[in-house]
């Protein structure tokens, strides 16, 4: 069997067991590179349509990303082409980085994180999770997801109420141009115009969902407003003055966890044997923590025991140094830098991957421990 991969998929050697396995870079891969390919699997950075596979021998395509949105379901299923993604593999990651921005402006705001109002656009797979985390610190949350509020009823809002209202809203939609919900500029200048006087706007899912035009001139009026993006209109293209505008600026690296990374690889390992009918010759094991434990005296405030914890597992700061140096030079060496960025990003784990010892913890740290989903 041959297999074509994005050479920054971790793991992949599970798969050379069951055939022969060729790495190339997931945003150079066209028809060419493709060959004589029975099995691809990719990342968000491959389109992966007719123009990719026409004519090919590919029968299963893999992606390692909760998304979809880069892959033309309908002609998969017109073709017979099987595929699988790997929902919720890096949802926590995305968590991790919206805490840890959280946390970076409320030092910057000198603002009390338990105090705002969140608004959470997408109760998927992160965004889900995220509400569990928030709501689980005692803090106030409003949702909005039409489609689960259309099919399951429930305490949600709408979007306008949430933009309104809400003086923290993040973003974790998948994007869509068509249908009875579409998310591509979901949030334009109509939406910017209205947001609370201080609000923080998070956008850690896709870059369209913000019109970034929009938000650019929104920052340039009002410098009340602060923006955190790791996706981008057009990337790995970016638009510089709008980076430089943004309080926190990343390289679409919110779910970059190793942890993240693994789980994408096993799911979509479980899914191809699946389909070929065949075992799986191996199962795969994340490395050991070089973090083993931490230790906090019970008198410690809760929001500084939640700032210690998260910033010892990630802190966004580190990644928004490295993508500003990355907007220097001209288009294509950003284009560029854009890609060595995520394709160099250093080992990260996860919140829930500690273990902390405090000396009889007081009942508000045994609520945020528990709400970090950190084992005590």
């Amino acid at each position: 069997m041959r297999i074509l991969a994005d050479e920054n998929i971790p793991m992949l050697e599970v798969f050379e067991r069951h055939g022969q396995l060729r790495r190339v870079a997931g945003r150079s891969l066209d028809r060419a590179v493709l060959a004589d390919a029975e099995v691809l699997l990719v990342r968000s950075v491959t389109q992966v349509n007719q123009a990719l596979l026409a004519g090919s021998q590919v029968k299963f395509v893999g992606t390692c990303t909760i998304g979809t949105d880069h892959l033309d379901l309908a002609y998969l299923a017109a073709n017979n082409i099987g595929w699988a993604s790997a929902p919720g593999c890096n949802a926590r990651g995305v968590v991790d980085y919206v805490l840890g921005s959280l946390l970076t402006l409320a030092e910057r705001e000198a603002v009390d994180l338990a105090q705002r109002c969140y608004g959470v656009v997408g109760a998927g797979q992160v965004g889900e999770r995220l509400v569990q985390v928030l709501r689980g610190l005692g803090w106030q949350v409003l949702v909005c997801d039409p489609p689960r509020q259309q099919a399951e009823g429930g305490d949600y809002v709408d979007l306008a109420t949430l933009l309104t209202r809400c003086d923290v809203i993040s973003l974790h939609t998948p994007l869509t141009a068509q249908g009875d919900n579409p998310t591509q500029h979901l949030i334009g200048a109509e939406q910017l115009q209205v947001l609370k006087h201080g609000a923080w706007l998070v956008n850690a899912s896709r870059g369209a969902v913000v019109d970034n035009q929009a938000l650019k001139q929104l920052l340039a009026q009002r410098n009340d407003v602060r923006a955190v993006l790791d996706v981008w209109e057009g990337e790995p293209q970016v638009d510089v003055e709008l980076a430089q505008r943004c309080d926190i600026a990343t390289a679409h690296i919110a779910g970059y966890s190793l942890d993240g990374k693994i789980r994408g690889t096993a799911h979509i390992y479980q899914a191809f044997c699946e389909y070929f009918t065949v075992p799986a010759k191996t199962t795969i094991e994340f490395p050991a923590q070089t973090l083993l434990a931490m230790q906090l005296a019970g008198h410690i405030s809760v929001t500084d025991a939640l700032r210690v914890l998260c910033r010892a597992v990630y802190d966004p700061r580190a990644d928004d140094a490295a993508f500003r140096l990355s907007l220097q030079g001209d288009a294509a060496q950003r284009r560029a830098a854009f890609d060595q960025v995520r394709k160099n990003y250093p080992v990260r784990r996860e919140i829930p991957d500690l273990q902390v010892q405090i000396d009889a913890p007081t009942a508000a740290l045994r609520q945020m421990i528990a709400a970090l989903g950190i084992t005590l």
